[in-house]
């Protein structure tokens, strides 16, 4: 297959422009001058792009970082608080990088929260640690990721299938996924009494632990797979025009159904992550995660309209959002006063969207 969009599809101009690729309509408004692109057009171009956005994260980044320094010092400074910003933005983050294909391809997903505890319970029942015990610890491993994979194709189905409205359907899953992580536990949480299971997870490569790790490896993977493939455009091309993109000849209710089932599996991946830092399974892990997870995904650049998507940027709010809870904690500010500034910080990164979107349909 072909990385490229097929023509008819381009040629309709269904999918938003890309700042991070500039289509050759852009290209040629660049080149206004005498057909040469002048070095200011290209700064110009950059800083109205993805580039600019990355930026304006990156300084935002470093801002909360000497706030945090000015207010609480060497405790903020220290490399172990560090790995404890790390640690705290990995489950998000996963869980981020997966809400950032489907809310690309034009969707939403509410359950993921509600996934990660399912998932979390479901690996760490008694049977489940029973038969790792006898075979091997990977058995946990499997089951949460399978469970989260399989609450996603069952939203997936629901929306692509049966017409469902994403936000109804997930809406159900994340009631639904909940309860029935409680009948499982019994409202209990169940610990893990796996210690090889644990042991593997708890170790540190390179003086950072594995959560971490696994973070870096899925925001790689996701960048890949978003930049890089058939699979990534092709949910570029739904998010921006569904309906163009099934006249293009790609299989929109097929893609879009593999867009949720990705989202479960970084849930399912999530609920794991969740299992190894608490040792515990229980209905509670995950809640309002999906919150967190959406509000770093647009803090990121990502449009919630669907049709333009950045693991980059989504990586930087995850660290925003992290950073910002580590800094409040370190000054033991109340968390009301913490909910304020994730909100005011929501509103100004969709506002800020508005402006982009209206600025690319001026030009």
């Amino acid at each position: 297959m072909s990385d490229q969009l097929p023509p008819s599809l381009a040629a309709a101009g269904s999918v938003p422009p890309d700042p991070d690729h500039p289509t050759p309509l852009a290209r040629t408004a660049a080149t206004s001058h005498g057909g040469v692109a002048t070095p200011s057009d290209q700064a110009r171009s950059r800083l109205g792009g993805g580039a600019g956005r990355n930026v304006g994260l990156v300084i935002a980044l470093v801002v909360l970082c000497v706030v945090g320094v000015a207010t609480a010092g060497e405790r903020f400074a220290s490399l172990d608080n560090a790995m404890t910003i790390l640690r705290l933005a990995a489950v998000y983050g996963v869980v981020a990088i997966g809400m950032t294909f489907v809310i690309t391809g034009g969707g939403i997903d509410l359950s993921v929260g509600s996934v990660i505890g399912l998932s979390s319970v479901w690996a760490s029942t008694l049977a489940t640690q029973t038969m790792a015990e006898d075979t091997h610890w990977i058995v946990m491993v499997f089951t949460a990721l399978a469970v989260g994979t399989v609450c996603g194709v069952v939203n997936g189905v629901l929306i692509a299938y049966g017409k469902v409205v994403a936000f109804i359907a997930t809406l159900a899953m994340m009631v639904g996924a909940r309860g029935l992580a409680e009948i499982i536990a019994n409202r209990r949480t169940q610990l893990v009494e796996v210690d090889a299971f644990l042991d593997a997870f708890r170790t540190e490569i390179l003086g950072i632990s594995v959560s971490v790790w696994i973070f870096a490896l899925v925001a790689v993977a996701g960048w890949v797979l978003l930049n890089r493939t058939t699979f990534g455009r092709r949910t570029v091309a739904v998010g921006g025009n569904p309906e163009a993109a099934r006249l293009a000849g790609i299989r929109v209710k097929r893609h879009t159904m593999y867009l949720y089932a990705l989202s479960g599996l970084a849930a399912g991946i999530g609920g794991l992550m969740m299992l190894v830092r608490t040792t515990s399974g229980a209905s509670t892990h995950g809640q309002l995660y999906e919150l967190d997870a959406i509000a770093a995904v647009v803090v990121g650049g990502t449009l919630l309209a669907g049709g333009r998507g950045t693991i980059v940027g989504t990586v930087f709010g995850v660290l925003i959002f992290s950073t910002l809870t580590n800094v409040f904690v370190q000054n033991d500010l109340s968390t009301s006063a913490q909910s304020v500034a994730k909100g005011l910080i929501i509103v100004v990164a969709v506002l800020l969207q508005q402006q982009f979107a209206a600025r690319s349909r001026r030009t």
